[in-house]
């Protein structure tokens, strides 16, 4: 079965074969059109800037393929036949033969290396490095010539003939000297710079240690606080103190006291003070509860009553310097050899406290008690005999050998029981002297 060819082609139409048929009556064959149309559309390209200079790069590319596929065959053979004549050349120690080969080798390989050599200048190095590249030739060139041409190497010269190259090289020696002792200084300046730096360090981990100590410290004394609250309030928010729950306040307290420092034992006793727990409570003497004193708070029994918490010997040589003890209830506490310096103790009750051997240098005295009664009268406290709180016998504190040196605000009758009952070392501390108070220490 045949097909006829102008099925193949879609495009072909009445009209087509009527301009055919119009060709072929005015003497053009279909062959001479199909010419004259390629002619035109290679004269539409190139007429293109673009497609002209890849037509360019297309014709350059092919040249130099074409001079590669003819030229490079015969160059290598040449090249081989060099090499072998200034082979014999050198074997047969012949001049002529050796050198023709040398010339003709020579000739070859620079002719085939120098292109790619300058090819890969091109791409590996930009024209203004090669510029530069010139540029310090020229100059390393123009300095040489400077020194020939002026006659400065020949100064050069003579100074250096003139030099005394012994006393130089002793020169030199002392120079080497010299740098090692400078490299002994440097070593010692960067030796000294890491133990600054390594101090620094350790001054700025000293500080994160301290303040980490003081945020648990402080948690600490929350965690205190929240305690003996539980232990002697019921859920009414009433006092409950039981002598278990008492006893346990103590223990409480007592190991608290040993793993604060100043400052958190001051915050403690401050807490414990205003919480009326240092202070002894009047108490049912069949149930042992604190009473009201009808006026909101729990009445207060000096002679009988029972304090929640006994400091006890607690504070006993505690260091409380430079801290705030204002109205606390120190009363009847130990506080042998205890630092007090610098303290404010505004308003503080030491009655019946003991002070031996205590420092108060520069303390705050304004409004502190150390006794009942009156000045003239009041006694420090006793073992044998009990405090009278109306006339004031026993119920000072014991401030022999207190040392009292610039004690601030310190009110006369405080002074004069001071004098009075602080025996000689404690007289010539206390502000003001002690000119004409008798001291009853000895008695």
């Amino acid at each position: 079965m045949t097909i006829d060819s102008n099925s193949s082609h879609p495009d072909s139409s009445p009209e087509n074969s009527s301009d055919d048929r119009n060709n072929n009556d005015l003497g053009i064959s279909t062959a001479d059109l199909a010419t004259k149309q390629a002619l035109a559309a290679l004269s539409s390209l190139q007429s293109s800037p673009q497609n002209l200079a890849t037509l360019t790069q297309s014709r350059s590319t092919n040249q130099d393929n074409t001079k590669f596929r003819t030229g490079s065959p015969r160059a290598i053979v040449v090249t081989l036949i060099a090499i072998i004549l200034v082979i014999i050349g050198v074997a047969v120690n012949n001049f002529l033969i050796g050198i023709v080969g040398t010339l003709l080798a020579l000739l070859l390989s620079g002719a085939v290396i120098l292109p790619w050599l300058q090819a890969v200048v091109s791409e590996m190095v930009s024209p203004q490095e090669r510029s530069l590249f010139v540029a310090f030739l020229g100059a390393a060139a123009a300095i040489v010539g400077l020194f020939n041409f002026t006659g400065i190497n020949t100064q050069i010269y003579a100074w250096g003939e003139q030099i005394n190259w012994d006393a130089f090289g002793t020169l030199a020696e002392w120079f080497g000297a010299l740098g090692q002792i400078l490299i002994a200084v440097i070593a010692v300046y960067v030796a000294w710079r890491q133990y600054v730096i390594s101090k620094d360090l350790t001054i700025q981990q000293n500080l994160l240690t301290v303040q980490q100590n003081l945020i648990t410290q402080q948690q600490t004394i929350d965690a205190y606080f929240q305690g003996v609250s539980d232990l002697v309030l019921d859920e009414q928010g009433l006092l409950e103190d039981w002598p278990q729950e008492r006893a346990i306040a103590e223990g409480r307290t007592a190991a608290i006291f040993s793993s604060v420092d100043g400052s958190g034992k001051a915050k403690i006793i401050r807490f414990l003070s205003r919480s009326k727990l240092l202070t002894p409570l009047q108490r049912d003497s069949r149930l042992g509860r604190a009473i009201l004193n009808g006026n909101g708070g729990y009445a207060e029994d000096r002679l009988y009553g029972v304090r929640v918490i006994d400091l006890g010997v607690m504070l006993a040589g505690a260091d409380l310097s430079n801290t705030d003890l204002r109205w606390t209830d120190l009363s009847e506490a130990n506080l042998v050899r205890a630092n007090l310096s610098k303290c404010d103790l505004v308003k503080t009750n030491l009655a019946r406290t003991i002070l031996y051997d205590a420092k108060l240098v520069g303390a705050d005295f304004k409004g502190t008690r150390l006794f009942y009664g009156k000045a003239e009268v009041a006694s420090p406290r006793s073992r044998t005999s009990g405090p009278n709180y109306q006339t004031g016998e026993y119920t000072g504190a014991v401030v022999e050998d207190a040392d009292f040196s610039d004690v601030q605000r310190m009110s006369e009758p405080v002074r004069y029981y001071c004098c009075t009952w602080g025996g000689e070392q404690t007289r010539a501390t206390i502000p003001g002297g002690c000119e004409g108070i008798v001291s009853k220490l000895e008695k």
